[in-house]
């Protein structure tokens, strides 16, 4: 879903195939609330389409656009034009996809959601993508999710009708911390139902070590002797802080790179297992199928369909 923000009141929401629902009513509802809490109308919406037909969402619900863009240039053009004319441009979640194709952020920094790190990084990999959950650069708003799109649009109301009424609309929704700008994103890990910055020192820092050593893999002896302790040791603080042993987990991490490229590029499966330390896609076939039941070009298929990001069915190996 991209942003076209006229003014500051007016904001235009480019819905593509496939958006995310949470995104948007995530980006409506508090500005909604803020017109009902002030008792004036002081934010408008619309929703645009790049044609006059309903948009499914990824939770295929069809929303109906009020306008749509000028279609005698295509999209791509039209964002252009309507940044030379000065309106503010944002992309939300997958949204940084045709943002970025469009040719408008170059120069500019993008928030991108961790779930796409790896793919954007393959297609635009001059661009600065951000782990900040929201990053407003100039003229360009980028917010990570859904939840940082509420948080993008609390400030927005604070800017314009002040802390007051931004606290009550967060208040309304039972949104009690609203996350700076520089806040940065946050990984999930399955055991401790926490995130990665909760994990022990020692943890923290081997898989750092492992984020950086995605396309030329470690051994865990290697790893162990860079944090100055026993391999044995690492093994044992892993399995008590993520249930997974050092090598289950850097494999699990470099196939979940790997799943990001298979579902939102377009690169063949070949270059992706290339591109996570696999010499062949084989071997990286049969271990995406044993961590996520489902074979990697299997899953393309299934969802190219609900995506809406790659705009095209993936080459074939």
């Amino acid at each position: 879903m991209t942003l076209l923000r006229k003014s500051d009141a007016v904001l235009g929401f480019l819905l593509f195939p496939g958006f995310p629902m949470a995104c948007l009513t995530s980006a409506i509802e508090p500005l909604r609330a803020a017109n009902e809490i002030t008792g004036r109308k002081e934010f408008s919406w619309r929703l645009i389409g790049e044609a006059a037909a309903p948009v499914r969402s990824s939770a295929e619900v069809r929303f109906d656009p009020d306008q749509t863009l000028t279609q005698t240039e295509g999209s791509n053009a039209q964002v252009r034009w309507l940044d030379r004319s000065g309106v503010i441009l944002g992309g939300f979640s997958g949204g940084i996809f045709p943002l970025t194709r469009s040719g408008v952020m170059d120069g500019h920094a993008v928030s991108v959601h961790w779930c796409y790190e790896s793919a954007f990084k393959a297609e635009f990999p001059n661009l600065d993508a951000s782990q900040s959950v929201i990053l407003r650069d100039r003229r360009r708003y980028t917010a990570s999710g859904a939840g940082a799109v509420f948080d993008l649009m609390l400030r927005l109301i604070e800017e314009r009708l002040g802390r007051d009424t931004m606290t009550e609309v967060a208040c309304w929704f039972q949104h009690p911390f609203v996350r700076s700008e520089d806040a940065a994103q946050k990984v999930p890990v399955q055991k401790q139902g926490g995130t990665h910055d909760l994990l022990p020192d020692a943890i923290r820092a081997a898989i750092q070590i492992f984020g950086s050593h995605i396309e030329d893999p470690l051994q865990i002896a290697d790893v162990a002797e860079a944090l100055s302790i026993s391999e044995r040791h690492l093994e044992r603080c892993f399995k008590s802080a993520t249930g997974q042993s050092p090598l289950k987990y850097y494999r699990l991490m470099r196939l979940k790179k790997a799943r990001q490229q298979v579902l939102y590029s377009n690169q063949t499966i070949r270059d992706i297992a290339i591109s996570v330390g696999y010499a062949s896609s084989t071997p990286m076939t049969r271990h995406y199928a044993e961590a996520f039941g489902v074979n990697p070009n299997d899953e393309r298929r299934r969802l190219v369909g609900l995506r809406g990001l790659t705009g095209a069915l993936p080459p074939k190996d």
